[in-house]
């Protein structure tokens, strides 16, 4: 098993995502294959279309982390979530106001975060995390759940995120929790 000291994360930008989309597309793939995920092939590359339309904005931000040997470990990815964003439509109960209320600066909307299985409570996830974040000023982070990804949501649980609803992030995907996490 690889030590975390052994994992390095790097913070990309738009097009250096799409420079590395065989690596993001390695961890996504793998991970997201699992119960309860089961990702299709078929799922995967709308997954890629999606990432190829995101990693062309200006706020694009991701973090990769890979082995000293250059292998893939994990992803994490998104951008602020602009004023005309559809996020709080998908919610099956309405939220205040207050808490919909966007700005383009006000959160980032982690759209992926995947760790490969043998590389988990290693620290790789917690330190994506931290450099996602670390490159941006938002006040909150906002991510969809699948509830029955347990692992998962204990995870984002430990780490402050709160339930403040729940959505339904694609046409016919299950329904998800809406995770806050306060960060300023």
């Amino acid at each position: 098993m690889t030590a975390p000291e052994a994992i390095t994360i790097e913070s990309l930008d738009g097009p250096a995502a799409a420079r590395a989309e065989p690596a993001f597309r390695l961890v996504y793939a793998e991970v997201f294959a699992e119960e309860p995920y089961e990702e299709t092939p078929e799922s995967v590359a709308a997954a890629f279309r999606r990432f190829r339309s995101q990693v062309r904005g200006s706020t694009f931000r991701a973090a990769l982390a890979r082995t000293a040997g250059g292998e893939p470990v994990g992803i994490a990815y998104g951008y602020p979530l602009s004023a005309a964003t559809d996020w709080w439509d998908r919610l099956v109960t309405p939220v205040p106001a207050d808490l919909r209320r966007e700005d383009g600066q006000r959160t980032f909307g982690l759209m992926e975060f995947a760790v490969r299985r043998r590389w988990r409570r290693l620290g790789a996830g917690r330190r994506l995390h931290e450099a996602l974040l670390a490159e941006g000023n938002e006040e909150r982070v906002l991510l969809n759940a699948l509830p029955d990804a347990e692992a998962a949501h204990a995870t984002y649980l430990s780490w402050g995120y709160r339930k403040v609803g729940d959505a339904r992030p694609l046409e016919g995907a299950a329904l998800h929790d809406v995770m806050v996490l306060q960060l300023r």
